[in-house]
């Protein structure tokens, strides 16, 4: 499985395997797990997922950190990619970081659906 390297590519493989919704519930699922109140619309478009996903993690970085490492935990983002992140800018980290979260949850939707 090679990793889109963009959102938009990433979203565009997505859609055109049919699993986008099953990457939103996906989210939705892993954020239950972690106690954290945010929930996806099973309709929500792909530019108001990365809005929101976006402003959810730049909130638990300032605000809620320790929230922050256990999704990241939940989620199983590695720990590696995470280190090679330049956290001089929390708004560029908090982008970066919710791309990352997108694709270690792109790659276990993609896993299931290929291998269920």
């Amino acid at each position: 499985m090679k990793l889109p390297t963009t959102f938009t590519d990433l979203i565009k493989e997505a859609e055109s395997l049919a699993l986008y919704n099953k990457l939103v519930q996906q989210l939705n699922k892993d954020f239950l797990l972690a106690n954290i109140e945010l929930s996806f619309e099973d309709q929500v478009t792909p530019s108001e997922l990365k809005l929101q996903l976006h402003e959810m993690v730049y909130t638990l970085i300032q605000d809620r950190f320790s929230d922050y490492l256990n999704l990241l935990y939940i989620i199983d983002v590695s720990e590696d990619q995470i280190r090679a992140l330049n956290g001089d800018d929390t708004v560029q980290l908090s982008e970066e970081v919710s791309f990352l979260i997108l694709k270690r949850e792109w790659q276990k939707v993609w896993f299931k659906n290929k291998y269920s």
